[in-house]
């Protein structure tokens, strides 16, 4: 056997260590070389009263040439008990929370102080000093924490309700604290003890004091307290020198067919209570992904694909219903950063329900599939993965394909299936593709999302996924342009609002157990951004000309940095690379836009020839009337959208902006417009006339100005003084 443990160099704090087992804790560490933090309010067993109970404690380790101090601390004020051990020996290596009163009533007279003084003592007194441990121990990747349950709190005691609950309480509180500590190697273990001391000695009888003594439990607290003690997450009963794991034990249970009843309930009592092949479930996912298959058979919903030979692929998931409204656009459209100010207003069309050219970003159509597809799929089991962690499942690539433009509201159905299952050895990569359609059965987009499962390989699947989208390297050359867009601290925290609730974009303690220092931004976020970018680069900002789009999601983002979109311009494809100006880290790799060649209707609009409605002559006429004078006098872009029955059906650039000056169907090419006039084809003809008055028009509502409206006034310079009326 290896030799004596020691402690040497450890510091250990213990929590009511003034007598019974906390001072043998305390004892037994400082012998073995840890320096310790003696903890005891003072108090009697009921929660009064106070006494030097620490210093006597603190004194008996210095006689042993041990180092110990004091704290008087109550556990409910878990830093100041903390930042003893800190300020004294500069680290925290090890707590034991055994702190604890008794307040012992039958149920029917428990007042509210025996409830609440023993639940403030025992579970928020753990709580409270384990929160201010934790931190410590993370950032020095090293920690053990020990906490204190009973067997009234795994099985319940006649007159200790309170009691029970709160030790019940802190099991659950380990087996979280557990979780959360492991990747830093922070172990959290819990005790279930039974010992003669001054808590029990009016429950077991005198001989009972020989036989379990307090002395007996400090070894198994001392091992699992050592560096040595690799087992976390457990819970384990311990009485005069015996010592045995304890763990939830789960039958194999019974699954019943739907519709069932009350007395199908019954009629099954006894499979559902045969505990001759149980299961030893640790986590809530485990029963989840065990019991998915049955359940989805008892459902009538037995995965198709389950038994082909492709690894379980194939499989198509029930369709997933979206309502969304033009606020859900609007939401997702700040999430990636659009906004307004005095001198710009081109992103007014994506946040102003009342803009005459209200468009959604083609980017928002990933938001419909991306939760309840998504959640289907990695909550139902993927064809030869038996099990897998959830929080493992990391999205690795991005592809869209918009069929067209994206309505501003309405009720669509996406339908996801697993097309590619690939076995890398170190993960698993799921490839699933989505179907979203309209109510009339219109499909609207595809999308198709690469999902990488750390951990889940090797279970003898093909290696490559031929189905997945493959990114395109950026040509070798300068970029032909770059936007920057610096992001909100808040950025984040917006964009989850359209669905994506990871809590590792919000909540800085889960980004720690992925390894961040904070929370992340969404890849998906910085995919819209860099969405935003070409479409005001290369379209415009004309929604009807992005056809597909595609990236890697490569390394994370933090909200308050600066994305910065590189782009080149091959034809009707436009690749890009998205990096964090801060960092210099690339974020989007592999990335690319795929254009159509020529715009086409907004959404919800109508499209067809142009030349039976009656401005179209006149802007034909106007082309050949600029000179550059013109474009001198006036020096801005206007965007014409001319309607018919309600609908826009044509549009028209007027370019007074960039010499010589042009005039031509469709929005602007490679910039924004300064300003976006919305009229129909008669009102426009009986302005141009001189037969309708355009402020009367404006006023009216049926001229609609957006953007720079100041700038519409200089539109007299285009007409000539006759027809001067705008």
């Amino acid at each position: 056997m290896a030799g004596l443990l020691r402690f040497d160099g450890k510091v250990a704090l213990i929590t009511g260590a003034g007598g019974g087992l906390g001072r043998e804790y305390a004892l037994l560490l400082a012998a073995r070389g840890a320096k310790v933090v003696v903890n005891d309010l003072g108090g009697d067993m009921h929660g009064g009263g106070k006494s030097p109970a620490a210093d006597a404690v603190v004194e008996a380790i210095k006689k042993t040439g041990g180092t110990a101090v004091a704290n008087y601390n109550s556990v409910e004020e878990g830093d100041k008990v903390v930042k003893t051990a800190i300020d004294n020996f500069g680290r925290l290596d090890i707590l034991i929370n055994n702190a604890g009163i008794l307040r012992d009533r039958s149920f029917a007279k428990m007042s509210d102080q025996d409830w609440d003084l023993v639940y403030r003592v025992h579970l928020k007194g753990s709580f409270q000093v384990t929160r201010a441990a934790f931190p410590h121990m993370r950032r020095q990747g090293y920690g053990r924490i020990v906490m204190t349950s009973s067997p009234s709190g795994l099985y319940g005691n006649f007159g200790q309700a309170n009691y029970s609950s709160a030790k019940n309480g802190i099991v659950g509180l380990s087996n979280t604290v557990s979780k959360e500590g492991a990747k830093y190697d922070v172990l959290c273990n819990t005790i279930a003890p039974q010992a003669w001391s001054r808590m029990t000695k009016d429950i077991y009888p005198p001989e009972i004091e020989e036989l379990m003594k307090v002395s007996d439990v400090a070894p198994l607290v001392a091992f699992l307290s050592h560096d040595s003690c690799s087992d976390n997450g457990c819970v384990f009963e311990t009485a005069g020198g015996w010592s045995a794991k304890v763990r939830l034990q789960q039958a194999e249970g019974a699954v019943l067919q739907r519709p069932f009843t009350v007395e199908d309930v019954r009629d099954n009592w006894a499979k559902i209570c045969d505990m001759s092949n149980p299961h030893y479930p640790t986590a809530a996912t485990e029963t989840t992904m065990r019991i998915m298959p049955d359940l989805k058979k008892a459902a009538g919903m037995a995965d198709e694909g389950s038994e082909d030979t492709n690894g379980g692929t194939g499989k198509t998931m029930e369709p997933v219903k979206t309502v969304f409204t033009n606020r859900d656009a609007i939401m997702y459209a700040l999430g990636v950063g659009c906004g307004v100010t005095r001198t710009d207003l081109s992103d007014l069309k994506y946040l102003y329900e009342g803009h005459p050219d209200f468009s959604v970003l083609p980017s928002f159509a990933v938001i419909p599939p991306m939760n309840g597809v998504m959640g289907k799929v990695l909550s139902g089991g993927i064809g030869n993965l038996k099990e897998y962690n959830l929080a493992q499942a990391l999205h690795g690539e991005q592809y869209v394909e918009l069929k067209r433009p994206f309505p501003t509201e309405g009720t669509l159905y996406s339908e996801g299936r697993v097309v590619d299952l690939a076995d890398k050895k170190s993960g698993a990569l799921v490839v699933v593709n989505a179907e979203t359609r309209t109510e009339s059965g219109e499909l609207i987009c595809i999308n198709q999302f690469s999902i990488f499962i750390v951990g889940a390989g090797g279970f003898g699947g093909k290696r490559e996924a031929p189905n997945l989208k493959p990114t395109l390297p950026a040509p070798n050359r300068a970029p032909d342009a770059s936007r920057q867009h610096k992001t909100l601290p808040s950025q984040a925290a917006i964009y989850r609002l359209s669905g994506d609730l990871n809590p590792l974009h919000i909540d800085p303690e889960f980004a720690a157990l992925g390894g961040f220092k904070e929370p992340i931004l969404h890849g998906l976020c910085s995919y819209g951004i860099a969405t935003r970018h070409i479409l005001r680069e290369y379209c415009g900002d004309d929604v009807s000309r992005v056809r597909a789009i595609k990236a890697r999601f490569s390394k994370p983002v933090l909200p308050g940095q600066t994305i910065q979109t590189d782009m080149w311009k091959e034809g009707s494809r436009v690749h890009f690379q998205c990096k964090a100006v801060e960092t210099g880290n690339v974020c989007l790799s592999g990335g690319y836009i795929d254009l159509n060649n020529s715009s086409g209707p907004a959404a919800g609009s109508v499209g067809g020839p142009t030349d039976s409605l009656r401005s179209t002559a006149v802007f034909k006429m106007l082309g050949s009337q600029i000179n550059a004078d013109t474009v001198k006098k006036v020096g801005a872009i206007f965007q014409w959208n001319i309607t018919k029955d309600g609908k826009v059906a044509a549009k028209w650039t007027t370019d007074l902006k960039n010499a010589p000056g042009a005039v031509y169907p469709g929005p602007p090419k490679g910039e924004s417009p300064g300003c976006t006039l919305t009229v129909s084809d008669n009102d426009f003809e009986a302005m141009i006339s001189g037969a309708l008055n355009a402020q009367k028009a404006f006023f009216d509502g049926r001229l609609k100005i957006a953007g720079n409206v100041m700038l519409s006034q200089k539109l007299s310079a285009l007409f000539p003084s006759n027809q001067a009326k705008l």
